[in-house]
C-alpha cells in the first residue's frame, strides 16, 4: 500500500506492507535510482512482503512525493533519515540502486549506527556522468532518456524492459533527472567508504554498462567484511532483469544478519 506523510512541509510517499510492521521481522528499506520511484523495486516488495517489513521510498520530486528534488547525495541522505524517523523505522537494511546506492552508502558512512546493514546495487565510490549526458538533458531530454533506457539493461533484456524504463523516465521532470545525475557526478567517497562498519552486500549486474562491475568490485574490496554478488544475465537494472537471483542473494544476506 502507498503511505503518504508530511515531512518538512512536503508530502512524501512510499510503498509499505499492509498493516503495521511486525516486530519479529527484519525491515528492508529500498531507495531507487536517478529519475526512478518505488516501482523500480516492484519485483522485490511484492515477493518479499510476507517475509520482511518493507518500505520502498519515493525520494522528493519522484513518484508520488512532492518536489523539488536535490542535486547532491547528502541532501537526499537527510531526507531518508527524516523518512525513517517519520515511519518509525529503526535499524533497517538499506538497499539502494545507482543513486540510491550512493545514498545508502553515504547514510552508512554518516549514520551507520542507524542501519543494520547496507546493500548498494550498481554503485561505486565515484559515479561520474558524461558532461554530454548532462547537457543533453537540457537540450534534448527525450534522446538522453531513450539512451539511458537502452544502456541500463543487458542487451538480451532490452526488448523486454527498455520500453518500460523509457516510459517511466519520461514521466519525470528532466530537471529532476538532471539533479540526480549531478548528485551522482559529484559523489566521491573513495576515502570515506572504509568507514562503513555495518554488514554490506555489494550487488552488480554482470553486464552493467552504466556502473561497470569493476566499480562494485572496488566497493567489495574496500568495505570491511563486505560480501559481493555478481548477477548473471543482468545490466544496471539488475533487480528488474534477474529478480530471482537478486532476491535470493538479498534474502540469504538478510537472513544471515543477527536478529
Amino acid at each position: 500500500m502507498i503511505h503518504v506523510q508530511e515531512i518538512g512541509g512536503r508530502k512524501l510517499a512510499c510503498w509499505v506492507n499492509n498493516g503495521s510492521f511486525l516486530p519479529d521481522r527484519k525491515t528492508l528499506v529500498f531507495i531507487h535510482g536517478s529519475g526512478g520511484n518505488h516501482t523500480d523495486w516492484i519485483l522485490q516488495y511484492t515477493r518479499l512482503k510476507n517475509v520482511f517489513n518493507v518500505a520502498a521510498l519515493d525520494l522528493p520530486g519522484h513518484g508520488q512525493s512532492d518536489g523539488p528534488g536535490e542535486q547532491d547525495v547528502p541532501a537526499y541522505v537527510a531526507w531518508v533519515k527524516k523518512l525513517l524517523k517519520g515511519l518509525g523505522i529503526a535499524k533497517p537494511v538499506l538497499i539502494g540502486h545507482s543513486l540510491g546506492a550512493a545514498i545508502c552508502l553515504s547514510f552508512a558512512i554518516c549514520h551507520g549506527d542507524a542501519a543494520a546493514a547496507v546493500v548498494p546495487v550498481g554503485g561505486g565510490v565515484r559515479m561520474p556522468v558524461n558532461p554530454a549526458i548532462l547537457e543533453g538533458l537540457k537540450q534534448d531530454p527525450a534522446a538522453i532518456i531513450g539512451l539511458a533506457a537502452k544502456i541500463s539493461v543487458a542487451k538480451g533484456n532490452r526488448e523486454r524492459l527498455s520500453g518500460l524504463i523509457t516510459e517511466n523516465l519520461s514521466r519525470v521532470n528532466p530537471e529532476i533527472i538532471y539533479g540526480d545525475f549531478t548528485a551522482c557526478d559529484k559523489l566521491d567517497i573513495t576515502e570515506a567508504v572504509a568507514g562503513v562498519v555495518i554488514p554490506a552486500l555489494v550487488v552488480c549486474g554482470a553486464e552493467d554498462k552504466m556502473t561497470p562491475p569493476a566499480l562494485s568490485e572496488y566497493l567489495g574490496r574496500h568495505i570491511p567484511g563486505a560480501e559481493f554478488a555478481l548477477i548473471a544475465g543482468a545490466g544496471h537494472c539488475v533487480m528488474l532483469e534477474n529478480p530471482e537471483a537478486f532476491n535470493t542473494a538479498l534474502t540469504d544476506f538478510v537472513n544471515s544478519l543477527p536478529a
